[in-house]
């Protein structure tokens, strides 16, 4: 491929993402070629183009493809034929995909090239950030990161998250120093496979570390909430270790308790004390800003369904760091970075890289509206597709992508917005996973519509002191007819400062519910109103802890904490019934939403 040079620092980033940008059409080209000569001969692009390395014949005549249409050739892989029957190079491990927004995870093909293509993603943010913010060499990054127990498929490959496969990776454990990559979190708690004792670790030297904290994250925002609630639950036992010397017999992994019994081989009782009245105040208003008073941003993604948590990520940072989202990727491809990672969560938009894979686009629609959509059964024509550089400003596309790997013209599934280019590269918003909906009848709500009505409801619950904390949906049809289900899990701020709640009014949680109604789209409330083949929507409010809960049930059944993102509409059994059991109260719409024919 162009540039098998693939890591690039400081200055040669930047030069190297003009580079790339100024001639996006060029490069895109020129990796279809490579993917061609590369893989030709396999058996999955010889059905279509017969070994041929014309552009234009694979544009004709190879179909663009879901994961249904590649896992026949996934399982005869993994059950020992080979690669060569859709890469020309050697298959080195499947990557697992999250599997939340489908129903079991996907095995995706990996080559050992592929983590260079990870790593030079990784290797542009550094130098992005240090144009907005000085200084990031002159302290430590408090990261929390995790891996999850690996798998082996039948063949012997491994089958493991794409995160895990580049934390155990030569890329990431035999890294050289760098000034700007100097992480609080020691390897050997990283890539530690009990995901508490990994993170007991992590905050613990995160808070031994306190003072030189510069910068701190997670992958997903949901993660980082996730550990200021460990935090909360386990702060007297860090504090306890950092005043004696000694850590909690709890951390039996060996390689973790040695590492840590180095960073904590004295007592520290003033150091202790610090922690101990910080976090014994009666509010966590803030907790992030007071514990490591040096940060200056917190980096996690914040798009899509994750924007869900941008309030209670301000809520514990005072509002006073900001909340920097760097790239886009996925378990199949790597695919770009965001040029202004300072803007806000809600502006975020992402350049992509033409050197990662051949990208491709399905128009869905223009002018703020969406005019199609294509089901995962339904065939796409050839002819739809677009190329990279030449979507165009406002309009909605779905993903596709070809890849060194062996997936070709495959549906990635995300929803994108082009909001304009950076040189000759196009720049992205991200939308939504294009199958995360609710339907009951003919409507069709996707996640971004859901998020947005959300967000207009839950506004009914400030005069009360609360919080929607977190939320997922369901399609209930199990009578006739059927309706909307949200499952929300609601604070009191009053009980954030530890004094007892007062109770919502039912009226509040009942105009929450047709508040979310009155901002779903036409064909939702003409169903609702007119054709009466859905019910009322109906809010079921929580126990606290519930979606912790849900993620602990994910992460038990071979999710990864470090891929975890909650489902914004609930496809599991198991995890419907979680949900059910620890429902408080339920509300419904107490009249019709406004439509007009």
């Amino acid at each position: 491929m162009d540039g098998k040079k693939l890591k690039y620092e400081g200055d040669d980033a930047l030069k190297e993402i003009e580079r790339l940008t100024e001639k996006a059409g060029k490069f895109q080209e020129s990796i279809l070629k490579e993917i061609l000569i590369q893989n030709g001969q396999t058996e999955y692009l010889s059905k279509y183009i017969k070994g041929s390395k014309d552009v234009k014949d694979f544009k004709r005549c190879v179909p663009v493809t879901t994961y249904k249409d590649i896992y026949p050739y996934i399982q005869r892989i993994i059950n020992g034929e080979g690669s060569s029957l859709i890469t020309g190079h050697p298959i080195t491990e499947m990557l697992c995909s999250s599997g939340t927004s489908a129903r079991e995870p996907k095995l995706v093909p990996s080559i050992a090239e592929d983590l260079d293509r990870r790593t030079f993603i990784y290797n542009l943010i550094m130098p992005i950030m240090n144009q907005y913010i000085s200084g990031l060499d002159e302290g430590r990054a408090m990261f929390l990161y995790f891996v999850k127990v690996e798998m082996s498929t039948p063949c012997g490959l491994p089958a493991r998250t794409v995160l895990t496969s580049y934390y155990k990776s030569k890329h990431f454990k035999c890294r050289t120093h760098d000034p700007f990559n100097d992480f609080t979190s020691p390897d050997q708690a990283i890539l530690c496979k009990d995901s508490n004792q990994s993170m007991y670790c992590q905050l613990l030297s995160g808070l031994v570390h306190r003072h030189q904290v510069l910068r701190i994250g997670a992958v997903f925002a949901s993660a980082l909430l996730r550990a200021i609630s460990f935090l909360e639950h386990n702060w007297v036992h860090l504090c306890n270790d950092i005043r004696t010397g000694q850590v909690d017999p709890m951390i039996t992994d060996p390689e973790c308790r040695s590492c840590m019994s180095m960073i904590v081989s004295s007592p520290n009782p003033c150091l202790a004390d610090e922690i101990e009245e910080i976090c014994g105040r009666p509010s966590w208003k803030g907790i992030l800003y007071h514990l490591w008073p040096r940060t200056k941003y917190i980096e996690a993604v914040v798009t899509g369904s994750m924007a869900q948590y941008v309030p209670a990520l301000e809520y514990y940072s005072e509002g006073k760091l900001p909340l920097v989202c760097t790239m886009y990727a996925s378990s199949e491809c790597y695919f770009g970075v965001n040029l202004k990672p300072l803007c806000d969560p809600a502006d975020v938009v992402f350049t992509l890289m033409p050197n990662m894979c051949y990208f491709e686009f399905i128009p869905l629609g223009e002018n703020g509206k969406w005019l199609m959509d294509f089901g995962e059964e339904e065939e796409v024509p050839n002819d739809k597709l677009v190329d990279l550089v030449h979507v165009r400003r406002g309009c909605y596309y779905e993903l596709v992508v070809t890849t060194f790997a062996g997936l070709y013209r495959y549906r990635i599934g995300d929803v994108l917005q082009v909001t304009g280019f950076y040189n000759q590269a196009p720049q992205f918003r991200f939308i939504c996973r294009r199958n995360v909906i609710l339907s009951i009848d003919n409507d069709k709500t996707n996640e971004e519509d859901l998020h947005k009505s959300i967000t207009a409801a839950k506004k009914l619950l400030e005069p009360y002191s609360a919080l929607l904390v977190e939320y997922t949906s369901y399609a209930d049809t199990s009578s006739v007819p059927g309706h909307y289900v949200l499952y929300w899990e609601i604070l009191h701020h009053a009980s954030i400062i530890k004094d007892t709640p007062i109770p919502l009014d039912p009226t509040v949680l009942q105009e929450c519910c047709i508040a979310v109604e009155e901002e779903l789209d036409y064909v939702y409330k003409r169903c609702r109103v007119f054709d009466k083949s859905i019910g009322p929507l109906e809010i079921c409010v929580v126990e606290p802890g519930t979606f912790e809960a849900l993620m602990d049930l994910f992460i038990g059944q071979g999710g990864s904490i470090n891929q975890y993102k909650t489902p914004r509409c609930i496809k599991s059994n198991a995890a419907l019934m979680l949900l059910n059991s620890h429902v408080k109260a339920s509300f419904f719409s107490p009249r019709d939403p406004a439509w007009i024919p």
